[in-house]
């Protein structure tokens, strides 16, 4: 049986050269090597091109060597997450490349099985497709992505063997599965190295075939940053948001699967009972995600896209990034209810960039809004400025084409049929001619009877 080497952290990133390409594990600091990067930062290499979905937090895992000036280059899905990181893109300090997160974590997954590059419908007719190679397949347009690779991949594993199988825990799983496959050079932390033959072979997650070196390195509560404590996640909603979130409940059936995007659509899972027959999907691998625990964090529990520590609903199930994205790729997740700054009348939806800004965090979506079976969009009706985010056409970067179905906001429901704008639905107090004076869009009125 194969022996894996054992290294200290002083020994794993000294391994580390400069100008090397890093591909680094984790969500948020979920799942994420930080005792690695720590040493990393200690080791002084430079010219590195940081590959993963956000930059650590501030002084944080991936946090840490940027403030040393390690990074030259990022390729990821969500540097917004990180203040600093998002600074270092606007003042040039670093460069970068964004990607949306299902097709950034096929590209590694397609790099670690020897595939040169594929073809996907997410991101089609948007700035993220500009300059790149496009083609129509069965009618549908798809962009080219070639695959990622790194000299070394940096990972965490909750438990390894001494012959280098891994196992992950929770939602820790996220990126460290696909990454362990695409490196030249695969460095695992592991919080617990067992003798080989300890781990059941069912459990197993990644073989040992990956793994060449092993580096035990317990986690501590405060490697976890924001997702350290369910407080950390803790936002007071105001009662329109909440108005609106329940209303959005109510577009449900038992039985669907359904994601919730980060920020309003979270507040959907607030009003959820186990009656109401829903499963919930999180991109960073989980199906059946519960309440917020009363207390505790991801030392306990697992995460949900937005970082926060949740519970797991009986029948619930952890998968790797690259699994989350197929299902949603696939057309395996019904329903997917995102926030937005623009919708317009022909159904396209805009929420993750506005003009004059750098284009540095869309995560994951493009894949959910060209994905789900369903969309549907729950905002505030009107920006800070009190204009219209329901236009007749969007101004702000696209998410995706013809794509929403229904919209929500505090004044009522919208939707789109037959390539229409219709409002079918006022909410609680609010007047049709309110709704007419506050939409800039045209369209339709054919209010429901309650």
């Amino acid at each position: 049986m194969k022996s894996v080497p054992q290294l200290t952290l002083k020994q794993a990133a000294q391994l580390v050269k400069d100008g090397d390409t890093i591909l680094v594990g984790g969500f948020g600091m979920t799942g994420n090597p930080t005792n690695l990067l720590h040493a990393l930062a200690r080791s002084g290499a430079r010219d590195l091109t940081y590959v993963a979905n956000n930059i650590g937090e501030p002084g944080l895992g991936g946090g840490r060597m940027l403030r040393n000036g390690q990074i030259r280059k990022a390729i990821g899905t969500f540097f917004t997450s990180n203040p600093e990181a998002a600074d270092a893109v606007l003042n040039g300090s670093i460069e970068f490349e964004l990607l949306p997160q299902g097709t950034f974590v096929e590209a590694i997954r397609a790099g670690g099985a020897g595939i040169g590059g594929f073809y996907t419908p997410t991101a089609a007719g948007t700035k993220l497709a500009e300059g790149r190679d496009t083609r129509s397949i069965e009618g549908k347009e798809y962009l080219f992505q070639p695959a990622l690779r790194g000299d070394v991949a940096l990972i965490r594993a909750w438990q390894a063997d001494t012959a280098g199988n891994l196992v992950y825990r929770m939602t820790e799983n996220n990126f460290n599965r696909a990454m362990a496959t695409a490196a030249d050079l695969v460095i695992v932390e592991a919080e617990k190295i067992v003798p080989a033959g300890t781990l059941d072979p069912d459990q197993i997650h990644t073989p040992c075939c990956y793994a060449d070196y092993l580096v035990e390195a317990p986690l501590h509560l405060e490697d976890l940053g924001t997702s350290a404590s369910i407080k950390g996640g803790y936002k007071k909603a105001s009662a329109a948001r909440m108005a609106i979130a329940k209303r959005a409940l109510a577009e449900l059936q038992p039985g669907e699967i359904v994601n919730l995007g980060i920020g309003l659509p979270t507040l959907v899972a607030d009003h959820m009972t186990p009656e109401h027959g829903i499963t919930l999907h999180s991109e960073n691998g989980m199906l059946g995600v519960g309440p917020a625990p009363e207390k505790g964090g991801a030392l306990d529990f697992p995460v949900n896209a937005s970082k926060i520590p949740v519970t797991a609903l009986a029948g619930s199930s952890y998968f790797d990034s690259a699994a989350a994205f197929a299902m949603i790729r696939g057309g395996h997740v019904d329903v997917a209810i995102m926030g937005g700054l623009q919708v317009d009348e022909s159904a396209n939806l805009a929420n993750w960039s506005v003009p004059g800004k750098p284009l540095i965090g869309v995560g994951g979506a493009m894949d959910l809004a060209s994905g789900a079976k369903k969309l549907i969009v729950t905002m505030l009706h009107a920006d800070r400025g009190g204009a219209s985010k329901i236009v007749p056409a969007c101004s702000m970067p696209l998410t995706a084409r013809n794509a929403v179905d229904v919209v929500i906001t505090e004044l009522g429901v919208f939707r789109f049929e037959g390539q229409q704008l219709v409002l079918t639905e006022l909410m609680p107090d609010v007047s049709l001619d309110e709704a007419r004076m506050k939409t800039d869009a045209t369209f339709i009125e054919r209010l429901e009877k309650p």
